[in-house]
């Protein structure tokens, strides 16, 4: 009998055991993408960030839910109290008798439903109500209201979604309550009864709660005032009109709409006419007010008898509010514009110095280099080359501006046989595998100059990659699981054999259930059952760097231009990442070519080093004073560190990112003009300069531009010329960079030199017109193409030389053929509508200086005078300080 019972009972106890298992394995199996997205988030050692954001949404919208569904199940719960309580009366049947006789079996679900419809919007933008609790405060106040900007940007989003979603309560439940009480008393009944003085209070209660929170939108509806467009184009945000009618009627429709619903609340219930009297009165006047808003007439005759009339004095303030509080938003209070003298003597400009600018003008269009890149350096179908990057580094001894791009893999191109074996696409072709460099000076008709090249990245300027493999880049690649059990083989072609993958990260997959989760996860069975999976074996996801960045931090905008940084370690890829806002109050919103979302606050607050080998990642803080990282910080303690902290070899390559000087250029165009009356009339808006109506985008030179007197940039800049808006003559250069770091901290830094109105710097599109109208270059232009070949012009590169403005540009041929490899032939340099072409920077100075001497003696020879003490063959003249006056801001 007792063998018998511990039989039954170890079968119970393994029966138990094997339900258990099979009860786990269903929930991992249900559970498959919160178990990879735990164990991926702890690979990158951010599990407790993974918890937070999890407990922050979780809690957010739970207890938004839980608010709405109390205020639910207490007023149902109130109103049981009073209904089905009639002794005389028919019996209802039914749903209306679950509802009258109070039964929580109705009220409870019901509660919960509406709680959670409710609470649905603050489930979606949780990250806005995280702010809410985190943000604080800017320190900058609005200029009509006197509120700290922070209530903007943290408060008032969440404030308008409690505002509505207390309204569609109290409205729900005054009608519903209202409509089962009235059933009650009114309809059920066989002779009519009054209401119970407890329901009448539960409705007057419910009905003040409304006309409460309807007021608190009336208030609310003060801060759209600080959002409208009305004033476009001339400005942004509220105005004469916005300001002594608009607002005065809002005071005045809350102050009547209050008085209206108290007054009604009472006369409901004590049935005194004066009550009536004062809420039908409080009545028409809220509605008039109301109307009076939307009524065009009176603000028309307002903005044409007086606002037009004076139109300076009366919107100069609204201007300058917006003025100010659109530079504070984009970063450009700090703007700092000089003016610039040019030279009538460009060629005293054209002196030694001048070789620190030849050996670092960028004569290759990154669009061209990148097929040279592709044709010349690709070296396997397998491999493609992320977008071409700019940067620098010191290369014996001397700050040296290069072009470079990872070698990244693609699948696309290999034959369809190996594509389809899951070991190549999974195991074997995994990776990607170093990068190229080139120097931005090259010569025309020279075979290209490399600095890095070839699979054995061989490189005569002494850079050494140990870890080139690239597993996390630039392309949309599949998983990859490595190391794994497949020998490495050589390099094809090379004596190269790299290493079996020996870096950290990733997720295990070494045990039994973790493989059924990972092949659940991605639908594989082949990853359950490979036997070339090993115990060391981990699983790589997410390696698009965009993709990975967007899946930790979502709230974050991402600089479309990612670039790679050599080290002699391995390579990591650095983003430029922004915090940005639609709720700055009187900013002027924008748009950045490419994205949908209209923003008017934007900060470079944090740089985003991803390190190509093992996917590992860091935030780091480049704008510590800008209040929404700073709330992110105190919701995720760890994540963002100091910019400090990062590594210094990769703070050298830090640079100031292109999305955000270009959305600062398209605000900056109109808004430095600070002053309402040069604002009002807009007689100095600039653009982008267009050549042949194509905007020419921000570039970057790596040369020394900034006085002494400011503050000491890397030199290292992006530059942008801009032109008025509508002309073609070059209106002023704006400058962008960051502060040294052996000076300081990261800081960046812009500087706007302008040219005088009154004196006239050709544009790029007057230098492309006399490009063409040069006989000597337009006879080599129609003879290469009569010759099979194609002339490509590449961008125009404009930069201050001296007192004066030089101009650049690359001349390239592309044979013809199925291979297209673009070729550096020729280089145009311009200056004092002078304009030559030669093979190289070098020589086109030098005659390009012999061409300025020579013009400027014929001018003097035209009013009698010489040029004394000058030879055109002469070296290089030393460059002389140009004469440079500060503008106040």
């Amino acid at each position: 009998m007792g063998m018998g019972n511990w039989k039954r009972g170890l079968i119970v106890a393994f029966g138990g055991l094997l339900f258990l298992a099979l009860l786990l394995l269903v929930l991992g199996i249900l559970f498959s993408h919160f178990l990879i997205d735990l164990w991926w988030y702890l690979s990158l050692n951010f599990g407790g960030y993974f918890w937070l954001r999890l407990l922050y949404r979780y809690i957010l919208a739970g207890g938004v839910t839980l608010f709405f569904f109390i205020l639910f199940f207490a007023n149902f719960w109130i109103a049981s109290r009073y209904l089905g309580r009639s002794a005389r009366g028919r019996v209802s049947k039914g749903w209306i008798h679950k509802f009258q006789t109070g039964a929580m079996e109705v009220y409870t679900p019901l509660s919960l439903v509406m709680g959670i419809i409710l609470a649905i919007p603050f489930y979606q933008q949780w990250e806005a109500g995280l702010l809410f609790f985190f943000g604080p405060g800017a320190g900058v106040d609005d200029p009509l209201y006197g509120n700290d900007v922070s209530f903007y940007l943290f408060r008032l989003p969440i404030f308008l979604m409690l505002q509505r979603g207390l309204l569609a309560t109290f409205l729900i439940l005054f009608v519903g309550v209202g409509f089962l009480y009235w059933l009650e008393n009114r309809v059920i009944p066989v002779e009519r009864q009054e209401f119970p003085e407890g329901v009448r209070i539960h409705l007057s209660i419910l009905a003040f709660l409304s006309a409460l929170v309807l007021a608190w939108g009336l208030m609310l509806q003060r801060f759209a005032l600080l959002y409208v467009d009305d004033h476009e184009p001339t400005f942004y945000g509220p105005g004469f009109v916005e300001v002594y009618y608009h607002l005065p009627l809002i005071w005045l429709a809350l102050l009547a709409f209050l008085i209206a619903a108290v007054a009604f609340i009472f006369y409901a219930n004590l049935r005194r006419s004066l009550y009536l009297v004062i809420g039908i009165t409080g009545a028409v006047v809220f509605l008039v007010a109301a109307g009076l808003r939307h009524v065009t007439l009176i603000p028309e005759m307002l903005n044409q008898y007086i606002v037009k009339a004076n139109p300076v004095t009366t919107e100069g303030r609204f201007m300058k509010n917006n003025i100010e509080a659109t530079l504070a938003a984009y970063r450009l209070d700090g703007a700092t514009a000089v003016n610039f003298e040019v030279s009538q003597r460009p060629e005293t400009d054209i002196g030694e110095d001048v070789a620190d600018y030849i050996n670092n003008i960028p004569v290759w269009d990154e669009n061209f280099l990148y097929d040279v890149y592709q044709q010349l350096q690709g070296l396997r179908p397998y491999y493609r080359f992320s977008p071409v990057d700019v940067a620098r580094y010191t290369i014996h001894g001397r700050v040296q501006q290069v072009n470079l791009a990872a070698r990244e893999l693609n699948l696309s191109k290999l034959p369809a046989s190996v594509v389809e074996n899951w070991e190549n696409i999974h195991l074997r072709y995994t990776h990607g595998y170093g990068v190229v460099m080139t120097p931005a000076a090259q010569e025309g008709d020279r075979p290209m100059e490399w600095y890095i090249r070839d699979l054995t990245l061989y490189s005569p300027v002494g850079f050494k990659i140990d870890t080139p493999d690239i597993y996390y880049g630039q392309e949309n690649l599949t998983y990859a699981i490595v190391p794994n059990k497949l020998e490495v083989a050589e390099l094809p072609g090379t004596k190269v054999t790299p290493q079996q993958y020996q870096g950290g990260g990733g997720v295990e997959i070494k045990s039994l259930f973790r493989k059924l989760i990972a092949a659940v996860y991605f639908q594989d069975p082949k990853i359950f059952f490979s036997i070339n999976i090993g115990e060391e074996s981990r699983l790589r996801i997410r390696r698009n760097i965009i993709e990975r960045i967007r899946e930790l931090t979502p709230y974050l905008m991402i600089d479309s231009d990612p670039y790679v940084i050599v080290t002699d370690d391995r390579l990591y890829w650095l983003i430029d990442a922004y915090t940005t806002s639609d709720w700055y109050p009187i900013s002027k919103p924008t748009t950045l070519e490419g994205r949908e979302r209209e923003i008017n606050y934007i900060r470079n607050s944090v740089k985003i080093v991803i390190d190509a080998y093992d996917g590992h990642v860091d935030f780091y803080v480049a704008d510590p004073e800008d209040p929404i990282i700073r709330a992110y910080a105190r919701a995720f303690p760890g994540v963002f560190k100091p910019i400090g902290a990062m590594p210094h070899v990769i703070q050298t390559q830090l640079r100031y990112p292109r999305d955000f000087f270009r959305i600062q250029m398209q605000i900056y165009a109109k808004y430095h003009q600070r002053e309402p009356e040069l604002f009002f009339q807009q007689a100095d808006t600039w653009d982008f300069a267009k050549v042949k109506d194509v905007p020419k985008l921000p570039y970057y030179l790596t040369v020394q531009l900034v006085e002494k007197s400011h503050p000491q940039l890397q030199p290292f800049v992006q530059i942008s010329p801009l032109t008025p808006i509508g002309r073609d003559n070059l209106r002023a250069l704006a400058i962008a960079g960051v502060r040294d770091l052996t000076e300081g901290p990261y800081v960046p830094e812009l500087v706007v030199y302008q040219f005088k109105k009154e004196v006239q710097v050709d544009g790029p599109a007057q230098i492309d017109a006399l490009i063409d109208q040069d006989p000597e270059i337009s006879a080599a232009f129609t003879l290469w193409n009569q010759q099979g070949s194609e002339v490509k012009r590449g961008r125009i590169i404009v930069l201050p030389v001296g007192h004066s403005v030089l101009y650049v540009q690359p001349v390239y041929l592309i044979a013809a053929g199925e291979t297209r490899i673009p070729q550096l032939t020729r280089i145009i340099v311009s200056m004092g509508n002078v304009v030559v072409m030669e093979r190289s920077l070098k020589e086109a100075f030098d005659r390009l200086r012999q061409e300025l001497i020579a013009k400027t003696m014929r001018e003097l020879e035209l009013r009698g005078q010489t040029l004394e003490g000058v030879n055109p063959g002469a070296p290089l003249l030393p460059l002389p300080e140009p004469a440079r006056e500060a503008v106040s801001p």
